[in-house]
């Protein structure tokens, strides 16, 4: 929590934040009211976000990091006080098992698993201290639903839902919240496939944000540890 001319203001760190389901998160807590520090690879896509939030009157950090790189994660996101992290980065290669080359699995566990222990590492030792903070991690219903190409993909995402329920347990005493949120199919870049009208009956990335909002907008007493969130859409008959 920092203090802007003597009012005090929360901080949200968001990695992923450039495009998708990070965007959306990073624009609605924008909206509530917090300081942003957006984190993601690409300086175009960042230099667009903070501008936007900026514009809406907002405050908004733009830092140029691959949440992969342990070492540079210790180093940049050092000394900022998160009040929540968003673990949004996440990559997906669906491919059958035998079709999925070393870089594509290696990639998909250095950000979706790898890359939650440097970024929580970083800032979570702060909240302790503090004695308050949110921890949510952006997982899927992949982690809990096998799927066809799924093999390294849902792995990585059923590691989220352990991961953080271990994590909740370890600090909860300590005044730090941890949850996950699921989503079902979202209408994003995932998987290399841009958005289209076929994807009109998916969830969007600000139903997501929502849902995200929700779940670190309750009561110090309360903590929505594991939330699901499906479109209500039936997905289109598949051609036979």
């Amino acid at each position: 929590m920092t203090s802007v001319a003597g009012v005090e203001t929360r901080t949200a760190l968001i990695t992923g934040a450039s495009r998708g389901i990070g965007r959306a998160i990073a624009l609605r807590f924008a909206r509530d009211g917090y300081e942003i520090v957006a984190v993601a690879r690409k300086q175009n896509e960042l230099d667009a976000l903070r501008d936007e939030i900026g514009t809406a009157g907002a405050r908004c950090r733009a830092i140029v990091l691959d949440v992969a790189d342990g070492v540079a994660v210790a180093r940049t996101l050092q000394g900022i006080d998160a009040d929540v992290l968003v673990n949004n980065a996440g990559v997906g290669v669906l491919k059958p098992f035998t079709e999925l080359a070393p870089e594509d699995w290696h990639r998909m566990v250095d950000v979706n698993v790898n890359a939650l222990y440097h970024v929580t590492h970083a800032v979570l030792p702060g909240m302790i201290a503090r004695r308050r903070g949110h921890i949510c991690t952006v997982g899927s219903i992949a982690g809990r639903s096998a799927m066809i190409g799924g093999s390294c993909y849902a792995g990585t995402k059923a590691f989220v839902t352990a991961w953080a329920e271990s994590l909740m347990l370890e600090v909860r005493d300590h005044g730090v919240k941890v949850s996950v949120v699921m989503p079902g199919a979202v209408a994003t870049e995932f998987n290399g496939n841009a958005p289209s009208a076929k994807d009109a009956w998916k969830l969007t990335p600000e139903d997501v944000a929502d849902t995200v909002a929700s779940v670190v907008n309750t009561p110090p007493h309360v903590l929505l540890h594991r939330v699901e969130v499906r479109t209500n859409n039936a997905p289109p008959a598949r051609a036979r």
